[in-house]
């Protein structure tokens, strides 16, 4: 079995990797110097994976990216798409094992959604580039897998970014390689978009069997849909693994040690450290705890369960009781909690 504090060891899989490397090092080569950012790295992505790629900006993400696609040099090593080397693999057929998707604005003119898709097929046409029926099938199909087969004949300028980023993927799934490779595709978008793509991404990658290796600063969303991260950092070796095996072995708190924030385990998400004010017993239980909790924690206020404790919160039902300094204070939301606190002296 894998351990995710190591990207050298091999998981047990019973298929052969999509993308493998062997002992690749990336980074930049300058008159004077070599700047190395990861070292011997022997990494592998299979059919039907979602990866995700993570880290702090500055650590090589996108070099690693770039060096995988081929748009940069490794330092040092190989990389295999189907067990083939990328250095004896020509354009034509690299078109036909890769495709990609960059976080570039695309601007493309007076072109149509179909018209975006259809380049996808162009590492499969004739010298003329002549599309056949075959080909408006994947079009068809590639358009129906990110729902927007009644968007086909719209301009592509008219659409919202998180439509353009869809188009994008179905250009991915119209060009049919096994691997297809995004950077930063959730980036300008908003919550809901940015939910969307990462849920498209995963159901492609179980239902067409392709490897979908991404880079992101979604945290929240990657521990909720990948099947592997590999986790980057400026000053050790790329972890990989499940999502849930990087959280229990403590990686995330050493990728993005911080005095800003914390990350919780139990909850996979960070947490904003405020200065502490004092303490606040809370009794109750349910979802308008767990938010009184959040708030009050929010305020700077540690709470804890202690009847001896004199600044006491209790929630009945529809309300808060707050006690404090021998006074009781009646509230019927959590703002007015808070601003309750906020003007009571003896916290």
């Amino acid at each position: 079995m894998e351990r995710a504090s190591n990207a050298n060891i091999e998981t047990a899989h019973f298929t052969k990797p999509i993308l493998s490397t062997r002992g690749l090092t990336i980074g930049y080569k300058t008159k004077n110097e070599t700047l190395v950012l990861e070292k011997d790295l022997n990494i592998k992505i299979y059919n039907g994976e979602l990866v995700c790629l993570i880290g702090p900006n500055g650590c090589g993400k996108s070099t690693l990216m770039r060096t995988i696609a081929g748009l940069q040099k490794s330092l040092e090593g190989e990389t295999f798409i189907n067990q083939t080397d990328v250095k004896n693999i020509k354009p034509h057929q690299y078109a036909r094992l890769l495709s990609l998707v960059l976080t570039d604005k695309v601007n493309v003119g007076a072109m149509t959604v179909k018209d975006i898709v259809s380049i996808g097929r162009y590492p499969y046409t004739n010298y003329f580039a002549k599309l056949e029926k075959d080909d408006f099938e994947i079009i068809e199909n590639s358009l129906e897998s990110v729902h927007l087969e009644k968007y086909k004949n719209r301009f592509f300028s008219e659409l919202s970014d998180g439509e353009k980023q869809r188009v994008l993927i179905a250009k991915a799934l119209a060009q049919d390689t096994p691997l297809i490779m995004l950077d930063e595709p959730t980036a300008h978008l908003d919550l809901p978009n940015r939910v969307e793509i990462m849920n498209i991404l995963k159901r492609l990658a179980k239902e067409t069997n392709k490897a979908i290796f991404l880079s992101t600063h979604e945290l929240d969303l990657a521990l909720q849909t990948a099947d592997t991260i590999w986790l980057m950092n400026r000053d050790s070796e790329l972890k990989s693994g499940s999502p849930e095996d990087l959280v229990l072995s403590g990686m995330f708190e050493q990728v993005f040690k911080s005095n800003a924030f914390t990350f919780d385990k139990l909850s996979g998400s960070f947490k904003v450290v405020h200065p502490t004010k004092g303490k606040v017993s809370l009794f109750g239980n349910g979802i308008h705890s767990t938010w009184t909790i959040r708030a009050l924690e929010r305020e700077g206020y540690q709470v804890v369960q202690d009847s001896d404790t004199t600044n006491r919160i209790e929630y009945e039902k529809d309300h808060w009781i707050l006690k404090i300094n021998d006074k009781v204070f009646e509230c019927q939301s959590i703002g007015e909690l808070l601003e309750a606190l906020r003007h009571s002296s003896g916290l």
